[in-house]
């Protein structure tokens, strides 16, 4: 009964294909998996966007929306027939084929990167033996479309989004890669599925996740920083700096190619938190062995839920960074830390397990995170605030 349930869309699925005219097989095969991809995050797309704007106003004490249904949860549905129904305005200078493609392709290239996510067991639509290395290559499509829409707007204001952000994820994606090169040394892999199946053991009832590693610990840290920034997530979003750039790269684009970019946004951060799981929190595997009785795609989406509800919870604490602290903290903090933790990783690979192991490695990632901390604070001057307010 637990193997039937976990194992139930696959059983679903090979009854469809099944039951399908021979010729019509092999299409169906591959056609089902990239149905059920775009209706699953599709819908995980709206609900995170009511959950999101509910959490943000209970944050900052305030109603989010509540006229479009019960409690607002309708607020989705409104949302996609008023940006359907919005008029398309395309600038006149603009290059129209390029201004046209640019959403369309952020978004293809956003749900093409789920090919490798394993949501369970025996749940992944393409087992590459580079399913790490595919990742990052059709995320870095993701910065070419961006480009693509702000060169294309002819605005200087998207131009200028266009070139902050792109500065960004490139300065970005350097440690988030290197964060992730520790996971595959300890794997011996770049398969997705093999980096869980490394982590689907127990030791009592505690699970063998790389995160329970000092070196694993400061690698998914350092890896969801980067992850935020490549997001375009609070505290990282300047590429839509209000006050200075009104809307970043897309701020010609109006109507349906507008929700686009927010889908494609939405999408890339649903696939890099997958991404964190697989590589650090054991992907689809259970918190603890008594609960393996559970699915374990229901493990998987449990726990992208809650880098949901991290990343709302950073979106409403945290100011806004400067661009001289975001290109500082990238390159004088995360690249030399990633650094220093793939050091980690390999002497833990190489010394025998135990009390010694666990100290040495610990020692290499809290020095060097306090030296590089003070060593960046040097020559800021953080004074008190203090609020006045009106009378």
């Amino acid at each position: 009964m637990v193997e039937t349930a976990d194992q139930l869309f696959v059983i679903l699925q090979h009854w469809l294909v099944g039951h399908a005219p021979a010729s019509l097989r092999s299409i169906l095969s591959v056609l089902l998996p990239v149905i059920a991809i775009l209706v699953v995050f599709g819908l995980l797309f709206a609900i995170t966007t009511i959950l999101e704007r509910k959490g943000l106003g209970r944050i900052q004490n305030r109603y989010g929306p509540n006229r479009t249904g019960p409690f607002g949860v309708l607020q989705p549905i409104a949302d996609a027939i008023k940006s359907l129904t919005k008029e398309d305005v395309v600038p006149q200078a603009a290059d129209k084929i390029v201004h046209f493609l640019a959403p369309v392709v952020l978004v293809l290239a956003a749900f093409s990167i789920y090919a490798v996510m394993p949501v369970g067991r025996n749940m992944v639509l393409a087992n590459l033996d580079a399913g790490v290395l595919y990742f990052f290559a059709v995320s870095s499509v993701m910065e070419l479309t961006i480009f693509m829409a702000g060169w294309s707007s002819r605005n200087k204001y998207s131009l200028l989004g266009a070139m902050r952000a792109i500065a960004q994820m490139i300065s970005y994606e350097v440690p988030l890669i290197l964060a992730s090169i520790t996971v595959i040394m300890a794997a011996g892999s770049m398969s997705t599925v093999t980096i869980v199946e490394k982590q689907a053991g127990f030791t009592g009832i505690l699970p063998h996740w790389f995160v329970f590693t000092p070196w694993g610990f400061a690698g998914f840290i350092l890896f969801m920083i980067a992850a935020t920034a490549e997001s375009n997530r609070s505290p990282f979003d300047l590429p839509e700096g209000e006050s200075e750039i009104i809307a970043g790269y897309y701020i010609e684009y109006s109507g349906f190619k507008f929700a686009l970019f927010f889908l494609g946004e939405y999408l890339g951060m649903f696939a890099i938190s997958g991404l964190g799981i697989t590589l650090f929190l054991g992907g689809w595997s259970a918190p603890l062995s008594f609960l393996t009785w559970l699915p374990s795609y229901l493990w998987f989406f449990a726990k992208l839920l809650a880098m949901i509800v991290v990343f709302i919870w950073i979106r409403g604490t945290l100011p806004r960074m400067r661009t001289d602290q975001l290109m500082n903290f990238a390159w004088k903090f995360m690249l030399p830390m990633t650094l220093l933790n793939l050091v980690t990783a390999g002497v833990w690979r190489f010394l025998p397990g135990g009390l010694l192991r666990w100290l040495v490695c610990s020692f290499l990632v809290v020095v060097p995170y306090v030296l590089l901390g003070r060593g960046l604070m040097q020559g800021w001057k953080l004074e008190k605030r203090v609020y006045r307010f009106a009378e």
